[in-house]
């Protein structure tokens, strides 16, 4: 089977099967077979030649790391890290797993994941279900270094009261930041009660002046690059200032965005999403406005911290518009779904051609050039 017929053999299985099925089970059965392929070596090997072909010209330097390319999964996929060989081999260039609490939790009542198809758009009110620090910790310290680039979120264990929200942050990141090529604060999911209170920089201000702090106690011989990852319903003032605090703390990076609250410009029916309840929307019609938000923050920090683009990312055009938006690196999560295994591969072929394509000779000439060339 061809690249170009592999996407319709997938639209043809979403179409016919996995719509069908409910969106969580889908989920555990894809993720099944792709830490399969993880685990037996010669099958790795197979899968892949064929879904991660290299293309050098995309190699970035970012946050430390030398990456193949600049497009890597978001976190919410692998939440507990249990399948990060198999999701390298289908093609992304690094693997970010979690979120992650100090202490186990089961998350939200089930179902708690929904398809919107007429959008290509997902609802989930996961609360972030994982199985806490301490296990997580365990299992990446057996990895080893055998394992593809790995960025850690952590977020808040929703029974802890949020007056101790920044010990429980505390103790996620002394257990996990010796295991993490970078580590994100996640401040901004919609689904853990207060959770975006803390995106007010002066509740924000103590969080990562603390979870850097026991970053730098726990790892010795290097310094692990920090992130805050936000929602796109943040007003713009409060992105300038989040911004604005990213420079002042010496933040590594920001990641725009995560899932939103709100329902507009939906094609579905508004009854029919009204009626899936409460959650983060995903997919492509966040689109807009996480590229508007990346925009803003590039305009306001420059090269100063590293950004990463990802909300509604579905294409290599996509990509492309990210990276002259400012994004040194790209997230996707929803497109995974609806695009199937071949869609990392469909991504970086496009991006090479379009690099190729346009007057910059490396992704890193490119980063930010449309918000540059706009300016006065």
């Amino acid at each position: 089977m061809s690249a170009a017929q592999e996407p319709r053999g997938y639209r043809l299985l979403y179409r016919t099967v996995l719509r069908r099925i409910d969106a969580e089970r889908a989920h555990h059965g894809a993720f099944a077979l792709i830490r399969l392929a993880g685990r037996v070596p010669g099958l790795r090997s197979a899968v892949r030649a064929r879904y991660a072909p290299p293309h050098p010209t995309l190699a970035v330097n970012a946050l430390g790391m030398r990456l193949p390319g600049p497009f890597g999964l978001a976190a919410g996929f692998d939440k507990n890290a249990v399948g990060i060989r198999g999701l390298a081999q289908l093609g992304f260039d690094f693997v970010e797993i979690g979120t992650v609490t100090g202490q186990p939790q089961p998350g939200n009542p089930t179902p708690r994941l929904f398809r919107i198809t007429a959008d290509r758009a997902l609802v989930n009110r996961m609360g972030f279900n994982n199985d806490g620090s301490a296990a997580v910790a365990a299992r990446l310290a057996a990895l080893g270094a055998d394992r593809p680039p790995l960025g850690v979120n952590i977020g808040k264990t929703k029974a802890v009261p949020e007056t101790d929200a920044i010990d429980d942050y505390v103790t996620s990141t002394e257990r996990l930041a010796r295991h993490a090529d970078y580590l994100v604060v996640n401040v901004s999911s919609p689904n853990t009660p207060g959770l975006r209170d803390l995106q007010a920089t002066e509740r924000l201000r103590p969080l990562l002046t603390a979870v850097r702090a026991a970053a730098d106690h726990s790892v010795t011989g290097r310094r692990v690059p920090l992130l805050v990852k936000i929602a796109p319903d943040l007003a713009d003032e409060d992105l300038d200032r989040i911004a604005d605090l990213a420079v002042e703390l010496g933040l590594d990076g920001i990641i725009a965005t995560n899932t939103t609250t709100a329902r507009d410009g939906l094609r579905a029916d508004s009854r029919a999403v009204a009626a899936l309840g409460p959650g983060g929307l995903s997919g492509a019609p966040l689109k807009e406005r996480s590229l508007a938000v990346l925009r803003r923050l590039y305009a306001r920090v420059g090269d100063r911290v590293t950004l990463v683009g990802v909300g509604g990312v579905e294409t290599a055009d996509d990509v492309w518009e990210r990276v002259l938006a400012g994004a040194t690196l790209v997230q996707g999560y929803s497109g995974f779904i609806y695009g199937g295994p071949g869609w990392p591969r469909a991504l970086h072929a496009g991006l090479a051609r379009r690099l190729a394509a346009s007057p910059h000779t490396t992704l890193a000439d490119a980063v930010g050039a449309d918000v540059r060339s706009s300016r006065p």
